[in-house]
């Protein structure tokens, strides 16, 4: 690790990720006690890859966690309070209890994107919004995460690949944890580096150390300036490691002890204290005041979430669907003058000019408009009884393909 932040900065870091867990141990007992509706999945072990990276975002940019993106959640401003009623169902939750786990957000002010469950979805969703905000003039970067299995389905592909072509101000961030519920990275993927893969679209990719929460952190800021700056989308590969199942009812068993074994060395809290203790920038009773800022923080959002309501039965029918502006209003945030976008000044004939297009001859000597540059124009056999023909009334000669030479070839020797 480099020194390179303010002091608070790197407090900052050390306060979120110890947030960031002390959240989900909180979580988990809860589950114990039959107080968490649906699944609970962990981050444990990925806190640097979730707090370095949104806390390189500026307060405008917007972001789309995954279900291991708490720390994310968090570093934007979302109090654990709304975290524990969310995963409780509770009725003062950001969904008032019809939705669970991490699936909620804030489009008015802290400018998050709910998680949708299909993954890699979130990318061309994510993509949009940068490119809507581009148009508005409002010169932000949007971010989102997929996990190394979500990597792996078409809409990754075709979003990144929209998004490219586009060259919206996009950062995604790719966890690598190795395991794709309990599939190992190298039985889904033909390749070491799965930052490799933004070289088919022609963007910038970077790798980097998902346990070392600096650099995670320096790579993802570099990489939004860079966004912010008009240089298209960028792909960060955070390697790292998921150090329990897929969800509380997975005990993973399927992960070798010795991996486990070596990843728990690695902790990335345990891994920062030790940075930020050799710097001076930490010690024994600092580090009691944020353990004891954290559990006091907590027991508070902890009780308002036990003694918040469960939603009331007759709520199940309201709020199906959106009646309109009495339901929310949507509405362009404009950050520019409108008229640099609307005609006239925008007006562009909807035509394009496709080099090579109309040039191509056909081989007797007529044109040929649907093919491009030197293509030569293909002259079907007419059918049986045809009166086509071709210049000065003769039959066109039509040039045999090599096997097709080959195989009458052959039949006449058969014949012999």
């Amino acid at each position: 690790m480099k020194k390179e932040l303010t002091r608070q900065q790197y407090l900052d870091l050390y306060y979120y990720m110890r947030l960031n867990r002390a959240v989900e141990d909180t979580m988990v007992k809860l589950f114990r006690q039959n107080k968490i509706v649906g699944g609970l999945y962990s981050s444990l072990g990925q806190e640097a890859i979730s707090v370095g990276t949104a806390y390189a975002l500026e307060k405008k940019d917007w972001l789309a966690p995954m279900i291991r993106n708490i720390g994310a959640l968090l570093v934007k401003g979302v109090p654990p309070r709304d975290v524990f009623m969310q995963h409780m169902a509770k009725y003062d939750s950001p969904t008032k209890g019809k939705d669970g786990t991490s699936h909620f957000g804030d489009l008015e002010n802290l400018h998050i994107v709910s998680p949708i469950s299909m993954l890699g979805d979130l990318i061309p969703v994510m993509t949009g919004v940068a490119m809507a905000g581009r148009y508005l003039g409002q010169k932000i970067v949007t971010m989102t995460w997929i996990g190394d299995g979500g990597s792996s389905t078409g809409v990754f592909h075709e979003g990144l690949n929209f998004a490219a072509v586009q060259k919206a101000p996009f950062v995604l961030i790719l966890e690598n944890n190795l395991w794709a519920y309990s599939t190992p990275v190298k039985r889904q993927v033909p390749l070491e580096n799965l930052a490799d893969r933004a070289k088919s679209y022609g963007i910038s990719s970077y790798i980097v150390d998902g346990n070392d929460v600096v650099a995670v952190y320096s790579t993802t800021r570099e990489a939004v300036a860079r966004a912010r700056a008009g240089e298209g989308p960028i792909l960060i590969e955070a390697k790292s490691f998921r150090r329990l199942g897929h969800a509380q009812h997975d005990p993973a068993e399927y992960v070798p002890k010795e991996m486990r074994a070596y990843w728990e060395g690695r902790d990335p809290i345990t891994l920062y204290e030790k940075f930020l203790m050799g710097e001076k920038l930490l010690d024994a009773k600092s580090k009691k005041e944020i353990e004891a800022k954290i559990d006091t923080l907590l027991a508070a959002e902890r009780e308002f979430a036990e003694n918040s309501p469960m939603p009331p039965p007759e709520f199940a029918a309201t709020g199906v669907y959106c009646t309109g502006d009495d339901c929310h209003k949507i509405q362009p945030k404009w950050e520019r003058p409108i008229s640099e976008v609307t005609p006239p000044k925008s007006s562009v004939k909807a035509v394009w000019t496709v080099a090579g297009f109309g040039s191509g001859k056909g081989s007797g000597g007529a044109n040929a408009p649907i093919h491009f540059g030197d293509t030569k124009n293909t002259i079907e056999i007419p059918a049986s009884g045809s009166k086509a023909s071709g210049k000065n009334g003769a039959k066109p000669a039509v040039k045999k393909s090599a096997k097709a030479t080959a195989a009458s070839g052959a039949t006449r020797k058969a014949k012999r």
